[in-house]
């Protein structure tokens, strides 16, 4: 699962999935749009259920601080595939 939230400046991106081990994996990136500026952050959680319990915080923080989520997609999806690329870049590979 891929979730993006967006002000007229910055953006938060977490994707929630699980690596080849079966481990929850909650990735975090965030950044001024259109700029290189910003930062990324990898958590294991204990499971599917923490995992989810962070996204609910991070929406819960992020809408106290005027974001908007703009997008919610599947790692499969056309979108969400859009979304890895743009990760992708911040983590280096």
């Amino acid at each position: 699962m891929i979730v993006r939230w967006e002000t007229d400046h910055d953006y938060v991106l977490v994707h929630v999935h699980q690596d080849m081990f079966g481990d929850w994996i909650f990735s975090r990136a965030w950044g001024q749009i259109g700029t290189q500026f910003g930062g990324l952050k990898h958590q294991l959680a204990d499971d599917y259920g923490q995992a989810m319990m962070w996204l609910e915080d991070e929406k819960t923080i992020l809408g106290s601080r005027g974001f908007t989520k703009v997008l919610e997609a599947d790692d499969h999806s056309p979108e969400g595939r859009e979304a890895m690329g743009q990760l992708s870049l911040l983590d280096g590979h």
